[in-house]
């Protein structure tokens, strides 16, 4: 298969160019700058001058392909993220970018695209397992996910298919989960909310493979990740592949300075990825969170 892909020059991008190269398909790649298209040309990517927001390139760049993957993000990292119109830039891919790709992949005959989404969106349901039946939990901070994926079902028409992938908080060699490496490093807290409460996390590496499963996959949305984990073993595990013996949590204030921001982050998540795994044979090749998920920081 010929697959277009959005944020192919970030970390869901490049491990999806990988996982889909190792699978036999081909793969265009949208890019904004020289410097971005001479990376991609270098990893066989054929690079696509344009921008997300732009139908008319998404329209010809599209073309003659079999899928989309609009995995386009702007995360902001560590304190940044407090700060206000943070969340501006992800929101408008989100909320306007992922309409665009799916009118434009519309024009283009493509039959079927996959969108990146987060399981942060379900509400917080203590102990009890998540699965994609479980209750959303829709705030100012969530709502643009919920758009996003609303696209991809009206996309999904007179014989289209669309795939939203509702991923765990990725955790590897990754900007957020470095910045949270350096301050675990430093003896600095890196944990938010109530230690013994689940997360839901995804290596980067099994990103990438769900983007190739999800391209056979039965149109709806899945949850990806790896097994649930305590915070509290989260926040260890950081901390010492970090070279400490254990993490530290921040004081309860600083979720109240954050608001909806970081209320999202501390909802004690037990997501199952069982569906997804049943559908497709989809299996992450990091079922477990420990350590070695981030030797390539601890070497760096």
């Amino acid at each position: 298969m010929k697959v277009f892909l959005t944020g192919a020059n970030g970390v869901m991008g490049r491990s999806s160019i990988e996982a889909l190269h190792r699978s036999g398909h081909d793969v265009v790649g949208l890019v904004r700058t020289p410097e971005g298209a001479a990376e991609l040309k270098a990893c066989g990517v054929e690079p696509c001058h344009g921008d997300l927001f732009d139908r008319e390139t998404l329209v010809a760049g599209m073309r003659g392909c079999d899928a989309v993957a609009n995995l386009a993000t702007k995360v902001p990292i560590g304190k940044a993220a407090l700060r206000p119109g943070s969340l501006k830039a992800i929101d408008r891919i989100r909320l306007h970018g992922s309409k665009v790709v799916a009118d434009a992949a519309r024009r283009a005959d493509v039959n079927r695209i996959i969108q990146q989404s987060l399981s942060f969106i379900y509400a917080d349901e203590h102990d009890n397992w998540i699965d994609e039946h479980s209750p959303i939990d829709v705030t100012r901070t969530t709502e643009p996910c919920v758009v996003a994926e609303a696209h991809m079902a009206d996309f999904a028409v007179d014989g289209r298919e669309s795939v939203s992938l509702r991923f765990g908080l990725v955790t590897g060699d990754d900007l957020n989960t470095a910045w949270l490496f350096r301050r675990a490093a430093a003896g600095r807290a890196i944990g938010l909310g109530l230690e013994d409460s689940w997360m839901h996390v995804v290596h980067p590496h099994d990103v990438g493979s769900a983007v190739v499963h999800a391209l056979g996959a039965p149109g709806g949305t899945y949850n990806v990740g790896a097994e649930p984990v305590r915070r509290r073993d989260y926040v260890d595990t950081i901390a010492q592949a970090a070279g400490r013996r254990e993490g530290h949590f921040l004081p309860r204030w600083i979720l109240r300075l954050g608001g909806e921001k970081l209320e999202i982050l501390t909802r004690s998540q037990r997501v199952s990825s069982q569906r997804f795994s049943d559908r497709t044979g989809w299996h992450p090749m990091y079922p477990k969170l420990t350590p070695d998920w981030l030797d390539d920081l601890a070497r760096a």
